[in-house]
């Protein structure tokens, strides 16, 4: 599956589960944008997945993981997490309040 029709699948079951509509997003998006988002039409920039994920109120990264569950259904989610929290351990990412 290609990455914007991902995010776009992941971008709608969310809005679903929060109950949230298209319009709901009005403030920082258009109802018709939002849908060729969500159709996998148009690629997002990093402040607009931002804005996204406020309305959402889940972090960013919720929503692009997601995207790529979709991407790839046949990664589990658990295995993707731990691949992220060790990439982020070996480039010094991680306890960072030491």
């Amino acid at each position: 599956m290609e990455l914007n029709a991902a995010f776009g699948l992941a971008l709608k079951q969310l809005r679903k589960h929060r109950e949230l509509t298209q319009e709901d997003f009005s403030t920082v998006s258009s109802r018709t944008y939002l849908s060729t988002l969500e159709r996998g039409q148009k690629g997002q920039t990093i402040q607009k997945l931002e804005q996204l994920a406020g309305v959402l109120e889940v972090h960013p990264a919720t929503v692009l993981i997601a995207a790529y569950l979709f991407k790839e259904p046949h990664r589990d989610s658990r295995a993707l997490l731990a691949r992220l929290e060790d990439e982020l351990q070996a480039f010094g990412f991680t306890n960072r309040s030491k």
